[in-house]
């Protein structure tokens, strides 16, 4: 039987999967409404129809990743944390690896924003997986 504590840390995991979940839904919304914004804040300045296209792209999967996790039952919030800590992992590398191309404060905003999603994903995991 789980003590106090491990069930208030896992429901504190479940409170924080659900904020990031309900932030994926609204980064994901701001992107495909204002791709050209969200580049911007993003630091990809510049006008370009590709960027734009790579943004909405980049839009509708954060709102997968957070309504799926947001309108899934137990069992399905375990395989959506799976899915996005791995989008998470591959988000970090990707994000090192373009790091000379890109500003400093790009970089290590995004991999920075990649690196906690996937901290807590695999925290969830843990927690999921010990019970």
């Amino acid at each position: 039987m789980a003590d106090t504590k491990e069930t208030q840390d896992r429901d504190r995991i479940e409170r924080l999967m659900v904020n990031l979940a309900a932030a994926r839904v609204s980064l994901g919304v701001a992107a495909l409404a204002a791709p050209g914004l969200t580049a911007k804040v993003l630091g990809l300045g510049g006008s370009d129809p590709g960027r734009d296209y790579l943004a909405r792209m980049f839009g509708a999967r954060e709102v997968a990743l957070g309504a799926g996790y947001l309108l899934s039952d137990r069992s399905g919030r375990r395989m959506w944390t799976r899915v996005g800590c791995a989008v998470d992992t591959v988000d970090i590398m990707s994000g090192l690896r373009t790091r000379p191309g890109l500003p400093l404060w790009s970089t290590a905003a995004g991999t920075g924003i990649a690196a906690v999603a996937a901290t807590l994903g695999a925290a969830k995991i843990t927690k999921d997986l010990l019970g």
